[in-house]
Parts: structure tokens; C-alpha cells; sequence
């Protein structure tokens, strides 16, 4: 009898840990259990796990009710240096404030047992099934439970004299913006009301966004304006309620449109950089760029700057937290200065997307958007101007997908290659109309943005037609109305191009009046690190790399971003690298207004030689060129993380 019973107890035990059930002997514990906006590392420490395994794992969940699958990201045990001995600790730099508690969980993974998980990760690598759960932690929390404001970021409204900013609670009670210029005591600031917005599950058009996986609750989205500015001037701000409590005063320079100078950083393709294992990571030079853009901004000092971010914004991909992620990871650079956005192919594309033309069928494929149909891109950011496109869904419609704004002596156009821009369309008699508007008096240069480039040597070869077609519907309104720099992402590297029409080059120097057409430039290299390689040439056959093609004057792998600065008489585009802060191409365009003088180029002069370039090659390519290559081509050659050496040849 008592034999029995033990053996019953035996089999139940057996159970419950197969179970995944917490043991009473191993334990986890999170520390600190309030989290703060400055004090926000978490701390994991575990002890008295047997027989530890190289692949045991901490799962990371919010809210705490979440199944054991559906984690957020993940930490291997063995990345702390005690593993082996079944105690250790570990430390999660930061996670952002979902409006939730998290808790941590520790489940094993014994070598040599596969993953029953359907799911894995961006590189198809299954992703661990959490079937062994071994010890479970408190939770841990930020302070204020989602009702202090986050999340802050500007952006320009259709007035001058106006800013916009935007932030997130986790209720939708009453805030308010206070606001004021500097110097002006903060009991005299004036106050202005806040709307407030959100979407739910029901909204999302497909997986992960609208499943357990993926869906976060987003919290609440206030939008509020603050009027009546002075142009160029510094002031000072906050958001929130004396109930609920504000956050930090934050200040920016107000729009000037009749300033003679303008500041602008521009990229694409930034993503989220997450400091722990989950289903999509962007690589650390994110941060990279934030961190180099702040110091950009800071040698401005009362200088105003706008920031341009043209599509693929946080690559969330239906993990709606990496959206939070994204926003804090921006707040430094985006609470302090406007930050413009358009739309890309990673917040929009989906299979029942309302317009997919037959020549897109291969281009719009239905998954690069993970769901989210624009609905977290059209609510969380608000644009100048009132475009929007209907989902087809009870979803809201699209919004923020094409606008246009002056600021200082540039005007700037924003478009959305995700939907219908064919003539005659909404956003083809926008931009005809707006381009015919612009006061060259006023504004020298237009620059206009766009997610999908209309000009690029990367090996991209599905979005040939989607490049053919805007060339056919938008190139002409760019050479009509004499629009300076075409600027485009997508391609996550950086390559420009000499000013474009029809596929003619009209001039290779990286100094030249306006001749007639836009150059363009592919900016997409502010974080992302996957790209096709670039589209080998026809008459290089037996070359181990990708010869440029005559048009391209610049092309490289780098990380980082691109500073504009523009006066009446020039526009000036650097291109800045992360592993370095150091501008590594740059093209100056003297406006048309510009007189016969010495400091502006011969516009006659088209035929400039380029100037040596540098890209990354292959050792293997050296020696082709030792063995008697002669029709080369410009180059340059990365040696080191601080030094860039010209490699000398000529265009065939």
C-alpha cells in the first residue's frame, strides 16, 4: 500500500514538472520592483537550478497574464558568467514603460531537445516553446502605472505659428500643454487641451497584430497644440495634469518660415534597437544615430533643426511594444525638435490592401507590414496637412500619407509610395498642385521625400516596375516644377546619385547650379543591416564585385544619416557615418537665383570629372584591378573605422 502511494506521488511530481510548473527549490527574483523614467535597469538573479543547460532561458512578459508563449523577447542564462553553477545574474538595460507590470520566468531547454514552437525569428531559427517552466519572478512595474506622459515627440502643423506634440498615458483622462518662451516663469505660461486617440485588436488586418503574440494595448495618444508662437524663438514646455502628475520640461525653437537658413537631418529605415533576444532585432546603430544627431544638435545651439524619418520607423511588424521601444528610443532627439515621418512598406503593406495594382502584385506582398495596415502610423503620429486612404477595413484610414511644409528657405514634400500616386490620383493632384504653389522667392529649393526610391544600383530587382512607374508618373512633375533633391529610403545603404531625367545623368560634379532635374539620394542607412547586394552590370561579367554604374557618384554599406544645411544660394547634403561622426560624401546645388559670381559653378559645366569615391571591395577585387583592368570605374575603399583612402580609375 504505502509502496503504491509513493509510486503515485512519484507519477504526480513527474507531472507537475513536465507540466512546467513552478519547483519550490529554484528561485527568481527581478529587482528593482518600481521602475523609474532615470532608473529603469532590471536586475535578474536566479539560484538553485539543477543541472543547468546552456540553452535555459529567462522569457520576458507584460502584463503578467500573458500565456508562456507569448513572450516579448528572451535572455539566454549562459550569457552570465556563472551559468554552469545553477546560480547567476543578469541585467536588462532598459525596457520601455507599457503601461503593464512585467515578470520574468525561467524555463529550461535541455540540449538536444527541439523546439516545439511553431513560431521563429527573423532568421527563421526556431524560437524556444517554453514548455519546461522552472521558477517565475514578482513583478516589476514603472512608477505611476502608465499615468505619467511618455512617449514625446513635435512635429510642424499647417500653421507658421504652431507646434504639435504628441504623447502617451496609459488612461485617457484630462492633460493639458503648458507652454511657454524662455525666460518667461512657468506660472505665466499659457495652457492649451489635449485630444486624445487610440485603436484596438479588432483594428489589426492580419498576424501577429492582432494576436495574442503581438497585440499590446497601445495606450492613449494626446495630441496638442500649442499657438500663437513667435517665429525663432526657444521655448519651454510640458504635458500631463496636477493630478496625474507631468513630465520633464523640454523646449524647442519655433518655425521661422522667413528665416534664410535651414537645418535638417534626414534618414530612413531607423527601426528599434532592443537590448534583449525577441522576434525582430535592429541592430545597435540605431541608437548609434540618435547619439550622433544629438551631438549634431547640440553644436546648433539656438539654431533651429527639423528631423526627417522617410518610412520603415520602428519595424515593429505587428510586436506592438517594439512601437514603445521605438518612441523612447527617439524622445531625446523628437521631444526637443519636429520629427517628420512617411509612410513605408514595413507600417502599411498587407494581402487585402486596397490598392494593389496589377503591376504590384509582386511588390506588395501582403507581410511586410505584420499586420498593422498603417493603423499604429497613422494614429501615433500626425502630420501637417489631412491625407488619408481607406483601409477597406472597419479599421480608421490611413493617415499621414502625403504633405508638404516650408521651413527657413526649403520646402519639403512628403509622399507615400504604399498607395495610389498614378496621375489623376488623390496624391498625384496633391502634389501637382502643391509643387505649382511654391514661392521660389521665398523658397530656393523644394526637397522631396519618399519611402521606395525612383533611383537606386541595389540588386532590389522585384521593385524595378514600381521604380518604372514612378518615373513615369512623378519625374516629370520634379523636372516641371525645377524640384532640387529627391531623397528616398528603402534600400538600407547610402548612394547618390547625379541630378536624374529619364536615366540621363545631367551632371557629375559634386558642385553645380541647379541643372534642370533632382538629384537623388538613397538615405536608408540609419539602422537596418539587411540589403540585396548591388545589381551586377552587364559589361563586367568577370568581375568579383558590382562595378557602380556612371550615375551613381556615391554609394556605401556605412551606418548613418544625412545633414542638409540651405541658404538662399545653396543647398548643402552631407552624408555623416556612425563608426566615426565624420561626413564622408557631400554635394552642393547652387540655387538658379544665384548670379555669375566666384563662388558658384559653371551650370554649362556637366562634364566635371567625379571625384574619387570609396566603397567597400573585396581583396579579390584588388587584384583584378593589378591584372590589367582598365575600364574601372570610381571607388572608395573603407581601411579602417577612421580612415577613408581614395582608390584612383576611370569610367569606362
Amino acid at each position: 500500500m504505502i509502496s503504491n502511494v509513493a509510486s503515485l506521488f512519484l507519477l504526480v511530481l513527474v507531472t507537475h514538472l513536465a507540466a512546467g510548473d513552478p519547483t519550490s527549490t529554484t528561485t527568481l527574483t527581478a529587482t528593482p520592483a518600481t521602475l523609474t523614467k532615470s532608473d529603469h535597469a532590471i536586475t535578474l538573479q536566479w539560484s538553485n537550478l539543477p543541472t543547468p543547460s546552456p540553452l535555459d532561458y529567462v522569457a520576458i512578459y507584460s502584463p503578467p497574464s500573458s500565456g508562456d508563449l507569448d513572450y516579448l523577447g528572451f535572455l539566454f542564462l549562459n550569457a552570465s558568467a556563472s551559468w554552469a553553477t545553477g546560480s547567476g545574474r543578469l541585467t536588462l538595460p532598459h525596457l520601455p514603460d507599457l503601461r503593464a507590470p512585467y515578470q520574468f520566468r525561467l524555463f529550461r531547454w535541455p540540449p538536444g531537445e527541439p523546439s516545439k514552437n511553431p513560431r521563429v525569428d527573423q532568421d527563421g531559427d526556431p524560437l524556444p516553446d517554453a514548455s519546461r517552466r522552472a521558477a517565475v519572478s514578482g513583478n516589476v512595474a514603472y512608477q505611476g502605472s502608465g499615468a505619467r506622459p511618455a512617449q514625446l515627440h513635435l512635429a510642424f502643423t499647417d500653421e507658421a505659428d504652431e507646434m504639435r506634440v504628441l504623447f502617451v498615458c496609459g488612461d485617457d483622462g484630462k492633460r493639458l500643454v503648458r507652454y511657454g518662451p524662455a525666460g518667461l516663469r512657468e506660472e505665466q505660461w499659457e495652457e492649451s487641451p489635449t485630444e486624445t486617440r487610440t485603436y484596438e485588436r479588432r483594428h489589426m488586418c492580419g498576424y501577429p497584430a492582432n494576436d495574442t503574440v503581438g497585440w499590446r494595448h497601445p495606450g492613449f495618444i494626446f495630441d496638442g497644440i500649442m499657438k500663437g508662437l513667435q517665429p525663432g524663438r526657444r521655448y519651454l514646455y510640458k504635458v500631463g495634469s496636477d493630478s496625474e502628475g507631468w513630465s520633464e520640461t523640454y523646449s524647442f525653437i519655433s518655425r521661422d518660415t522667413e528665416a534664410n537658413e535651414t537645418v535638417a537631418f534626414l534618414f530612413g529605415d531607423l527601426g528599434t534597437y532592443v537590448p534583449y533576444s525577441t522576434y525582430f532585432q535592429t541592430p545597435h546603430e540605431s541608437l548609434s544615430t540618435v547619439k550622433w544627431i544629438l551631438r549634431d544638435l547640440e553644436a546648433l545651439g539656438e539654431k533651429p533643426a527639423l528631423i526627417s524619418h522617410i518610412g520603415d520607423i520602428s519595424y515593429a511588424k505587428g510586436y506592438a511594444w517594439l512601437w514603445d521601444h521605438f518612441f523612447e528610443q527617439i524622445e531625446p532627439i523628437a521631444a526637443n525638435n519636429p520629427y517628420h515621418v512617411c509612410i513605408g512598406n514595413h507600417e502599411y503593406d498587407w494581402p487585402s490592401q486596397p490598392w494593389k495594382p496589377s503591376w504590384a502584385a509582386n511588390i506588395y506582398n501582403g507581410m511586410d507590414g505584420g499586420g498593422e495596415c498603417g493603423i499604429p502610423y497613422s494614429i501615433k503620429f500626425k502630420m501637417p496637412g489631412n491625407s488619408s486612404f481607406p483601409t477597406g477595413t472597419e479599421a480608421p484610414d490611413t493617415r499621414n500619407l502625403y504633405y508638404s511644409f516650408d521651413a527657413g528657405v526649403v520646402h519639403f514634400v512628403y509622399m507615400s509610395t504604399e498607395t495610389d500616386f498614378t496621375q489623376d490620383s488623390d496624391q498625384h493632384n496633391f502634389l501637382k498642385a502643391d509643387l505649382e504653389r511654391v514661392n521660389r522667392s521665398r523658397t530656393p529649393f523644394i526637397v522631396f521625400q519618399g519611402h521606395r526610391p525612383m533611383y537606386t544600383s541595389s540588386n532590389e530587382t522585384k521593385d524595378t516596375v514600381h521604380r518604372e512607374q514612378m518615373i513615369q508618373h512623378l519625374e516629370p512633375l520634379f523636372v516641371k516644377h525645377n524640384v532640387t533633391l529627391a531623397l528616398w529610403g528603402h534600400i538600407h545603404r547610402y548612394e547618390r546619385f547625379c541630378p536624374m531625367k529619364n536615366y540621363q545623368c545631367l551632371n557629375t560634379s559634386s558642385r553645380f547650379v541647379y541643372p534642370g532635374a533632382p538629384a537623388h539620394v538613397v538615405i536608408g542607412m540609419a539602422g537596418q543591416d539587411y540589403q540585396p547586394s548591388w545589381e551586377p552590370r552587364t559589361d563586367h561579367p568577370n568581375v568579383p564585385i558590382f562595378p557602380q554604374p556612371q550615375r551613381s557618384m556615391y554609394r556605401g554599406g556605412e551606418f548613418g544619416y544625412t545633414k542638409l544645411v540651405a541658404t538662399r544660394e545653396k543647398l548643402t547634403l552631407t552624408y555623416i557615418g556612425n563608426h566615426d561622426g565624420q561626413v564622408h560624401d557631400k554635394v552642393e546645388i547652387f540655387s538658379m537665383q544665384v548670379d555669375n559670381d566666384s563662388s558658384a559653378p559653371d551650370k554649362l559645366v556637366s562634364a566635371v570629372p567625379r571625384s574619387t569615391k570609396y566603397v567597400e571591395i573585396a581583396g579579390c577585387a584588388v587584384l583584378a584591378l593589378l591584372l590589367g583592368f582598365t575600364a574601372g570605374f570610381g571607388v572608395r575603399k573603407k581601411t579602417d573605422s577612421a580612415r577613408w583612402t581614395p582608390v584612383k580609375n576611370e569610367e569606362s
